[in-house]
């Protein structure tokens, strides 16, 4: 009976065991490192030479909330994740349900689709920065095109802020969209073609089983990618420096990463407690947003499941 409890034991301590090392790798590079950017944040007047403060408390927070350049560089960042997000996402739906719908040629396309998310993007930003830049010698391909139809060219890199955004905004969809659109064809792939026969049968429209079947069977695919999109476009920031260049403050495109990297080494670095502060700010507002996310659609998954599509 004492033989039959040890093993017991044992096979209970197993997947344990099998888990330590995953547990140990994220306990030294993410457990600690969140609480020492912690510790940074809440030490006032921190020297990085000397590695010596003179007190504890919550200025760093004042002072990064107050900051014109961060002010500037969270409304940038909320915009590119509020315009985005669902355009990308819709988008993408919308690609994927076309290539569902090919039968003959959807793995070739699929993979043509997917080739932009392979490539670096630093050299995808830089084809962005010549199509829209205007030279001495050329006002670019895309303002050729606006003046071909009547339009006035606009200087979209050093011009206007409204032109900057949106150049930033085509970049950062053109870059999602192929990872959206292998997962959404992937999801659409899976749905079972019996549900779809069953409708027929009944006399239901297209329209009607996209919305009683396809949604509610992919929604947990669609839900997963609204959520990491949120997360990569709050982390934005090697991609508008490949546009914009590095000096990001100046264009007025900086983002919260980029202010992030600009306290510990660019022209105003070296002050790493308030970089942890603002550090902090983005995953209090990514970690709120995801939960918002996750909250949302659990109840919407539970709503699309429980209709039917007649």
């Amino acid at each position: 009976m004492e033989r039959e409890t040890d093993k017991m034991k044992r096979a209970d301590l197993k997947p344990f065991l099998y888990l330590l090392p995953a547990f140990v790798f994220l306990g030294i590079f993410m457990v600690y490192p969140l609480f020492d950017v912690l510790i940074y944040s809440l030490e006032e007047g921190y020297n990085s030479a000397s590695q010596t403060f003179h007190g504890v408390g919550l200025y760093n927070y004042r002072y990064v909330l107050r900051d014109p350049y961060f002010l500037s560089a969270l409304q940038n960042t909320f915009i590119l994740v509020i315009i985005t997000v669902p355009v990308s996402t819709g988008l993408s739906l919308l690609i994927s349900l076309g290539l569902n719908s090919i039968q003959k040629f959807r793995d070739f396309l699929q993979t043509v689709f997917f080739l932009p998310y392979v490539t670096n993007t630093l050299a995808v930003g830089l084809v962005f920065m010549i199509l829209f830049k205007k030279t001495p010698y050329s006002d670019g391909f895309v303002n050729l095109i606006i003046q071909f139809f009547g339009g006035r060219s606009v200087d979209f890199i050093e011009g206007p802020y409204w032109a900057k955004m949106t150049v930033i905004c085509l970049y950062t969809i053109w870059i999602v969209m192929p990872f959206k659109i292998l997962i959404l064809t992937s999801a659409l792939a899976s749905v079972d073609p019996m549900l779809y026969k069953a409708a027929q049968i009944d006399g239901t429209s297209r329209l009607r089983m996209f919305f009683r079947i396809t949604l509610p069977m992919i929604s947990p695919m669609i839900f997963y990618l609204i959520i990491t999109g949120f997360i990569g476009a709050f982390k934005a920031y090697s991609d508008v420096v490949a546009i914009f260049g590095v000096n990001l403050n100046a264009a007025g495109m900086n983002t919260i990463v980029g202010y992030i990297y600009d306290m510990l080494y660019g022209d105003s670095g070296g002050y790493p407690s308030f970089a942890s502060a603002a550090a902090l700010i983005l995953f209090v507002i990514v970690l709120t947003i995801t939960v918002i996310n996750l909250m949302v659609s659990r109840r919407n998954s539970s709503s699309l499941k429980g209709g039917s599509y007649e």
